[in-house]
C-alpha cells in the first residue's frame, strides 16, 4: 500500500481549519494557487498590488518545497539524506532554521516530534524516505557549519514543520512589502495578522472532527498568532481491517492509537505550531496536555469519548475563543 504522506497531512489542515467569517468583498481580495500538494490564500485589502504579491508568495512557497520536499528526488533535503556521515554538511540558511527549530521542538517534547522519523513513516507508506530505522534526533549536530551526521543512515524528514515555516516566510514578504493586515492558509494552516479591514479580529474556525454532526467546534481570533491543527480523522489507512493514522509515534515506531482525534495549536510562529501540533497529538490526552500546560503551550485537544467529544484547552488558548 503506498499512501502520498504530503496528500494525507495537507488534508488534515483543511478538514480541520476554515474561515469562519467570509471576507466582505468591498473590504479584502484573495489570491492564492498551489502549496505542498495542497493550495494557498492571501487574504489581503484591496489596493495591494496583488500581482507583485502573488508572485512573491508563491516563490517562497516554491522555493521551501525545493528544498525540503522529501517527494522531489533532488531537493536539498534528499541530497543530505544521501551524503555521508562525519562530516558538515553546508545548509542553506532556510534549511539551517529548519532543522533549528525542529531539534529544538525534539528536545522539548522528548521525541514526541522527531525529524529522523522519515523511515517509519516510509515504513507504513505515507513517505518516499526509505533506509534504516528511526536513529533519532541524537545522530545529528546542527552547529554554525551546518549539519553533521553521526550516522551516515541518519535521515531528515521535515514535513511536520516545513509548511508552518513556508508560512512564516510568506508572512514575512507580506510584513515588509507594508501590508499592515492579512490572513494568510497554507494547506489549511493559517496566519493573521493586525485587524480585518472592516476593523473586527481575523477569525477561524476549528472543525469537529471523526463525528457525524461535523461542524465547527470553536471558532477563535487571530492576530499576530498562527494557527495549526493535526488530526487523524480523515488520514491514515488500514492493515487488515484495523484502520491507523498517519501520524507516527517515534518512541513506538508505529502509527499513533489515541483517543485523540485533533489537536490545534496557537503559536507566533506557524513552524513552531505546526511542529508542536504532531508532538501533542502523538503525546496523547495525557502526556499531551500535561506537557502542553507545563510549558505555556496554548492548545485545543478534541478527545473521543463516547458518542462525543471532550475538550481540553491549554495555556491561553480560552482567551482566543469567540464561540
Amino acid at each position: 500500500m503506498q499512501i502520498n504522506r504530503r496528500d494525507l497531512i495537507t488534508s488534515a489542515g483543511l478538514a480541520l481549519l476554515g474561515s469562519a467569517l467570509p471576507a466582505r468583498a468591498a473590504a479584502v481580495r484573495s489570491i492564492g494557487g498551489a502549496a505542498f500538494g495542497s493550495y494557498w490564500r492571501a487574504t489581503l485589502p484591496v489596493g495591494a498590488d496583488f500581482a507583485y504579491l502573488s508572485k512573491g508568495l508563491q516563490g517562497v512557497l516554491d522555493q521551501v518545497d525545493q528544498q525540503m520536499s522529501p517527494f522531489k528526488p533532488a531537493s536539498d533535503l534528499m541530497r543530505l539524506n544521501a551524503a555521508k556521515g562525519g562530516i558538515w554538511l553546508p545548509l542553506t540558511p532556510d534549511l539551517h532554521a529548519v532543522v533549528a527549530e525542529s531539534l529544538a521542538i525534539a528536545r522539548l517534547t522528548g521525541g514526541a516530534f522527531d525529524p529522523t522519523v522519515g523511515p517509519v513513516v516510509g515504513r507504513f507508506g505515507f513517505g518516499p524516505i526509505k533506509g534504516a530505522a528511526r536513529l533519532g534526533f541524537g545522530a545529528l549536530d546542527l552547529g554554525p557549519e551546518g549539519l553533521k551526521k553521526a550516522d551516515p543512515r541518519a535521515t531528515l524528514d521535515l514535513c511536520g514543520i516545513a509548511k508552518g515555516y513556508a508560512l512564516d516566510r510568506m508572512a514575512d514578504l507580506l510584513r515588509d512589502a507594508g501590508i499592515s493586515t492579512f490572513m494568510l492558509e497554507a494547506g489549511g494552516e493559517v496566519y493573521a495578522h493586525g485587524l480585518h479591514p472592516d476593523g473586527r479580529t481575523w477569525q477561524v474556525g476549528i472543525e469537529r472532527p471523526g463525528l457525524p454532526d461535523t461542524g465547527f467546534q470553536r471558532i477563535i481570533t487571530l492576530d499576530g498568532l498562527a494557527l495549526a491543527t493535526s488530526g487523524q480523522s480523515a488520514n491514515g489507512g488500514q492493515i487488515n481491517g484495523v484502520g491507523f493514522s498517519h501520524i507516527i509515534d517515534p518512541g513506538l515506531a508505529r502509527p499513533v492509537v489515541s483517543d485523540v482525534l485533533s489537536v490545534s495549536v496557537l503559536a507566533p510562529m506557524a513552524s513552531t505550531a505546526d511542529a508542536l501540533a504532531t508532538a501533542l497529538m502523538v503525546l496523547g490526552p495525557v502526556d499531551g496536555p500535561a506537557l502542553a500546560n507545563r510549558q505555556g503551550i496554548s492548545a485545543l485537544f478534541l478527545a473521543k469519548t463516547g458518542d462525543g467529544l471532550r475538550e481540553i484547552m491549554t495555556g491561553l488558548f480560552s482567551r482566543h475563543v469567540v464561540i
